[in-house]
């Protein structure tokens, strides 16, 4: 299954779906085996450090220091890799209503982590796409 990427398609069909759960981002020293157990969302490798995605409960839980709590909205149309504007068009969208977007693309599906106390604004500004 190919995804799309017509930019007006993606926009109009997006249809964003908020997750239950609080997410934090957290820089650590190590590799991912060492934080595997942790199951962590996503992880990225950075010369600073090792970034994990994670439950806002499993980082207390684990005394790992953030310094954000976020809300994701997963972006439920296959978007493909090779598509281009949709990160700019909801990145916009949502920093016309004061909200950041820290977005991570999967193979399927975009997914946007904003503030956990925007997350309803954000879900409004994004369906404006589709009104």
């Amino acid at each position: 299954m190919v995804g799309e990427t017509n930019l007006e398609k993606l926009l109009r069909s997006m249809s964003p779906k908020l997750l239950p759960e609080e997410y934090v981002f957290c820089s650590v020293e190590g590799r991912y085996g060492d934080f595997q157990e942790l199951n962590p969302l996503a992880v990225y490798q950075e010369s600073e450090g090792l970034t994990l995605v994670l439950l806002a409960k499993t980082a207390k839980a684990n005394k790992l220091p953030f310094e954000s709590v976020f809300k994701g909205i997963t972006l439920t149309v296959h978007s493909s890799l090779d598509a281009v504007g949709l990160t700019a068009a909801v990145a916009t969208k949502l920093a016309e209503k004061g909200i950041s977007a820290n977005v991570i693309a999967a193979y399927y599906h975009d997914h946007i982590f904003v503030q956990a106390e925007k997350a309803e604004l954000a879900m409004a500004a994004l369906g404006e796409f589709t009104a």
